[in-house]
């Protein structure tokens, strides 16, 4: 049996830590490549990590609600003894190819082929001469690490070495990932006493140094098992709940709070905010709702007035394209976008995220309905991929649905402008000269002033509103 671990992976571009949502899997249970064993939460995506490996959970390393940082071990797994199928944690030596090696020949390099986790299948013997200087010293002082290393499957346990396994100044033999492993671990190699076949440093070697480490009371180093490391590593996480008093109640910041609170601020002392606000009349907006929800062309799609707000700031932007835009701060530039991928800020129960809708502007009405629901649905289910965040270059906010008048929304990092919309009331309106309840609403455009003045931002808004004063506009401004 081999313990093989594997670590948080990064599963977005360049992130840095991720919090482990929920364990599928136990310790005893079993596990197949390919098997979903957690949900981890990062840049305000919730994804589920499936195991590149098959075996027997050995231990689980972090509790749920624990934030983990990218390339850190979260679970062991026991996997079989076919020593060729996980060259990664094995340490082989087959007694052929020790017998047709010859005693001086240096091994040939190893080629290894990259996979998820670890390294790929080794073509050469792991075969090693027997370091000379090592073995002399040993035998001038009685140590019994050759005698170790000549039988393996039985090795014999010093009670105390006295000596290091490899003499100073020379370099222990060891694998690769055996050396990774030992850093990780904060352990010296040359301090390690070597049980592999001539004198090679195994991965369980140093494991049994690190357990020594934090319990030299415990058995000798060389039978120790290498599950005292994660079942120590387990004891020592402390568990991330909020600390609550009888007046207060702390709350550590992580996961989707974290991240928001990061981009907000990044934004707000960035990007040079400007907010305007214009309040209209939409109630032949929200008639033309009604008729496309009876429409049965448009039979099983969601027709709301977000919908109907979105394509109208789509065509706004065809008709004021420099407002689609981002600034380049290393070069100093502005970056004309020629697309619009059109976030949507949606609450979950994990906080705000914005997803966009890729090259909205080249969809249909009935096109876009279905990418919302989907958006949103997705979102709702925490199932949004770090991808559907990327890439923005204008977003819109409902705050009506609070029944909030408006606000003064902060740009989504990255992008030139967001639009906040407000409640849908029925109000007292001058309409053709006379005072009668009318649909009202109210729409607050935040942009960035590096890239939209005031004359472009009041163009950009007073178009989106004079479309949803007269929808008919869809047609003819399209």
């Amino acid at each position: 049996m081999t313990i093989r671990e594997f670590k948080m992976p990064d599963v977005g571009e360049g992130l840095t830590e991720a919090e482990i949502l929920k364990w599928y899997v136990q310790p005893g249970d079993t596990v197949t490549d390919g098997q979903v064993v957690c949900e981890v939460e990062t840049a305000k995506a919730a994804v589920e990590l499936p195991i590149p490996f098959d075996g027997v959970v050995h231990a689980l390393l972090f509790e749920e609600g624990t934030t983990v940082d990218v390339g850190q071990v979260i679970i062991s797994v026991q996997t079989g003894d076919a020593g060729a199928e996980v060259p990664a944690v094995v340490e082989a030596a087959p007694a052929v190819a020790a017998a047709a090696a010859p005693a001086e020949a240096e091994p040939a390099p190893e080629v290894r082929q990259p996979v998820l986790v670890g390294y790929g299948v080794s073509t050469a013997s792991t075969k090693r001469r027997p370091r000379k200087a090592a073995a002399d010293t040993a035998a001038q002082n009685g140590s019994a690490a050759p005698a170790a290393a000549a039988a393996p499957a039985a090795p014999a346990a010093p009670a105390a070495p006295v000596l290091p396994a490899v003499p100073a100044g020379e370099r222990p033999l060891a694998k690769p990932p055996v050396r990774k492993l030992a850093k990780d671990l904060g352990i010296d190699l040359a301090s390690v006493v070597p049980t592999g076949d001539g004198g090679v440093v195994t991965r369980e070697d140093v494991h049994a140094a690190a357990a020594a480490a934090i319990t030299p009371q415990a058995v000798p180093a060389a039978v120790q098992a290498p599950a005292a490391v994660p079942a120590a590593a387990a004891a020592a996480v402390p568990a991330p709940a909020a600390l609550t008093s009888e007046r207060e109640t702390r709350i550590p910041v992580k996961g989707v709070r974290k991240v928001t609170a990061q981009a907000m601020v990044g934004s707000a002392f960035t990007a040079p905010h400007v907010t305007e606000f214009i309040t209209f009349d939409v109630t032949r907006t929200m008639k033309l709702v009604q008729e496309l929800k009876a429409d049965p062309d448009l039979a099983g799609l969601r027709i709301n007035p977000l919908l109907l707000i979105a394509k109208a700031v789509l065509v706004a932007v065809r008709r004021n394209p420099d407002v689609n835009a981002s600034w380049d701060e290393a070069a100093q530039e502005i970056v004309l976008k020629h697309y619009v991928n059109l976030g949507i800020a949606a609450a979950t129960p994990r906080g705000l995220i914005v997803p966009n809708i890729k090259d909205a502007h080249a969809k249909t009405l009935g096109e876009l309905s279905e990418s919302l629901s989907s958006l949103v649905a997705t979102a709702r289910d925490g199932k949004t991929s770090p991808a559907d965040m990327q890439n923005g270059t204008l977003t819109i906010t409902n705050v009506g649905v609070f029944g909030v008048d408006t606000g003064t929304p902060i740009l989504n990092p990255g992008e030139s402008a967001i639009l906040a919309v407000g409640a849908i009331k029925l109000q007292p309106w001058v309409h053709k000269g006379k005072v009668k309840p009318r649909q009202v609403t109210t729409l607050a455009l935040s942009f960035d002033h590096r890239l939209i003045d005031g004359e472009l931002g009041s163009r950009f808004l007073a178009d989106i509103a004079a479309v949803l004063e007269h929808p008919r506009r869809l047609i003819t401004w399209a």
